[in-house]
């Protein structure tokens, strides 16, 4: 009996092992997903990060690899529309970059969706989406 209870037990860990891949497989497999946070206003880490994104898609290819960057905390400076970097936002928009913006910091700096770029993306908080990303597998960088 002990060892029939052993045996269950062992197979009872083994699907949960097998359920958590799953949980964690790719949606594309092959596909490489990148997600990049900016946390900061200062513009040579802003374009390293746009670099980062154009090296990326040259290395995998456009169509292999799937890339966010998270803006929150004083980062989200720059996705306001009076920005300097618009004209980099629009462009990784373009290539199909995913860039979402932190509600939580856009409430907290008083910024509505109408303060910021066209075409982003928002999420409710900008460390709960990357949290959120690297439990589906993501790749992470901080710019």
């Amino acid at each position: 009996m002990k060892r029939r209870i052993a045996l269950l037990s062992g197979a009872g860990l083994t699907l949960a092992a097998a359920a958590v891949a799953q949980a964690q497989a790719p949606a594309h497999p092959g596909r490489e997903r990148v997600v990049i946070q900016v946390s900061t206003p200062d513009q040579r880490l802003w374009n390293q990060a746009f670099n980062y994104l154009e090296n990326l898609r040259e290395i995998y290819g456009p169509d292999n690899i799937e890339l966010e960057i998270v803006a929150l905390g004083f980062g989200i400076g720059v996705l306001k529309l009076e920005s300097t970097q618009g004209p980099r936002v629009a462009e990784a928009l373009k290539a199909g970059v995913h860039v979402s913006a932190c509600e939580v910091t856009m409430r907290r700096q008083k910024l509505t969706r109408d303060d910021m770029l066209p075409n982003l993306g928002y999420v409710p908080a900008g460390l709960g989406q990357i949290i959120k990303r690297q439990r589906e597998g993501w790749a992470y960088i901080s710019a």
